[in-house]
């Protein structure tokens, strides 16, 4: 498959992405995770990309279009679930000229409704493992970390990331509707788009796989 998938902060977008990599083995691709590794790795990207991140504020197009072309370049023929990517229409327009020359064209655009109080509710009783190189997600509601916000994984220091407080979420959510929302007229312009309003995990996922069937059929 190779797909996008749209929706505010929070609306689940990693997870149905994990979910739909194990359905023909294709890659998810998220540019919040590889740009938070570059921040971790002290790279000059990440250097660079640090500020925007901290504040909720998207990362200019400079900073990733080369990294993005890079990835689709090392891999052409692989399947692939973009999350988090594209946030504007010129990252829209430049990836579609990509996939154009690499003739591997996106199948599907699919965008998760989820009401603006369930965002809120999911991030902010979210908590990440400070291991970079364990990264486990808990929350404090549904899946607690251990006693004394201790990774269940591998033991270290549970946090509450910088972009997941009450005021950084507000921002977030505000760019996201000035800045990435017109994506969603953008991609139904081009009939690649399909609205998914459930909550469920294994139900958005189902109706993703459904759509991409009677597509090909």
């Amino acid at each position: 498959m190779r797909i996008v998938l749209l929706g505010a902060p929070g609306a689940g977008k990693g997870t149905v992405a994990k979910q739909l990599t194990a359905h023909d083995g294709s890659v998810q691709i998220s540019t919040g995770d590889l740009l938070r590794a570059a921040v971790r790795a002290g790279t000059p990207l990440g250097q660079q990309a640090q500020a925007f991140m901290q504040r909720g504020d998207l990362v200019p197009d400079r900073l990733i279009m080369g990294m993005m072309e890079a990835r689709f370049q090392e891999r052409p023929d692989e399947g692939f679930i973009l999350d988090g990517f594209p946030r504007t229409i010129p990252q829209a327009v430049s990836l579609g000229l990509l996939l154009k020359g690499l003739d591997r064209p996106l199948e599907m655009v699919v965008n998760l409704v989820v009401p603006e109080e369930v965002i809120l509710d999911r991030l902010t009783t979210r908590r990440t493992c400070s291991n970079p190189a364990c990264n486990a997600i808990y929350n404090v509601k549904s899946n607690p970390p251990a006693a004394g916000d201790a990774c269940r994984a591998c033991g270290s220091k549970v946090v509450q990331r910088e972009d997941e407080t009450p005021e950084a979420i507000g921002r977030r959510l505000e760019v996201y509707r000035q800045q990435t929302n017109p994506l969603v007229g953008h991609y139904d312009r081009t009939g690649l788009l399909v609205t998914v309003t459930e909550l469920d995990t294994a139900a958005i996922v189902k109706t993703i796989v459904g759509a991409l069937a009677a597509q090909v059929g």
